[in-house]
């Protein structure tokens, strides 16, 4: 049984994701298999990694199916699925993203911390990006009402330091202090086999955005804490293809809006309701309409860099 199975889902991304493998098989101090799961990328991904990674698992998709499917497609490989885990199954999972770089003690690092601490379910390091600052996205508060607003009325940034407006991006911590939070981000989240034997894998509504947020959120329903763990520093070079595409824009806004309606229409005054729906049609446009009115109906967008 391996220590570490390690997913990446690329698109169109062949030079970050060969420098992402080249750091991540430099780790040493624990066991690991890799699975790339590659979502009909045009830039020859594929056969890059089917090149220089022989050592790899290649999964090749024949069409864009979105970040959870993908990444559920390799954690099924892996032997992980919704009814439960196999014996052979590695005793962690990590979600990586193809445009990070992993330090060669950072895999080992994180493992050990969740060996020393089983309630651990979910851990992500610290994320820095090229510019040397923090991610900011790397821990976070569950996006309830009150916080989502106080973030995209800019409260938090207008006060970094208060717990009561700042609480999105938790920039009123520390980020050198490993401490428990909501949710870390999917570009590097490591899970527990028995975490995910007591939530299942990825919700695969959501095709790009807030699965992450959606898994942590189970995984603490399930009694399992979430840590932030700065001891590691992973880059993360935050490719731009997501920014600049409509499409990917456009499903950010549609994932909070699925998850405020898993996680949080239920015990909402009507109100506020109307409110939350007001803003995100303000933020995502007329586009998630179909997804207000009939959301079993609704299929996401292929998302195209």
């Amino acid at each position: 049984m391996f220590d570490l199975g390690i997913v990446i889902v690329s698109y169109n991304t062949r030079d970050l994701l060969r420098r992402c493998l080249q750091t991540v098989y430099a780790n040493t101090g624990v066991t690991f298999q890799v699975v790339v799961v590659d979502n009909a990328s045009k830039d020859g991904s594929a056969d890059m990694v089917l090149r220089e990674f022989p050592q790899a698992h290649l999964i090749a998709s024949d069409k864009n199916n979105g970040y959870s499917i993908a990444n559920n497609m390799g954690l099924r490989w892996m032997g992980y699925s919704e009814r439960g885990v196999t014996d052979s199954a590695p005793r962690y999972s990590v979600l990586l993203n193809p445009d990070t770089e992993v330090p060669p003690d950072a895999l080992c690092i994180i493992t050990a911390q969740m060996d020393a601490n089983p309630n651990i379910g979910i851990a992500g390091p610290k994320l820095v990006m090229a510019n040397g600052q923090i991610d900011k996205a790397c821990r976070r508060s569950f996006p309830t009402p009150w916080v989502s607003f106080t973030h995209f009325s800019k409260l938090g940034k207008l006060f970094p330091n208060s717990p009561t407006f700042a609480r999105y991006n938790l920039t009123f911590r520390n980020p050198d202090e490993a401490y428990e939070v909501d949710s870390v981000v999917g570009a590097y989240m490591q899970l527990s086999k028995a975490a995910i034997a007591a939530t299942g894998l990825l919700d695969e509504t959501f095709f790009m955005y807030g699965e992450d947020i959606d898994w942590c959120y189970r995984v603490k329903q399930a009694g399992f804490s979430v840590m932030y763990l700065p001891q590691a520093t992973v880059l993360h070079l935050k490719s731009v293809v997501g920014k600049l595409s409509p499409k990917a824009r456009f499903e950010f806004y549609r994932a909070m809006l699925i998850f405020y309606r898993k996680h949080y229409r239920k015990n909402t005054p009507l109100p506020v309701h109307w409110l939350v729906l007001a803003g995100l049609m303000v933020k995502g446009g007329p586009a998630l309409l179909p997804e207000m009115r009939h959301p079993s109906d609704f299929k996401p967008a292929q998302v195209s860099g």
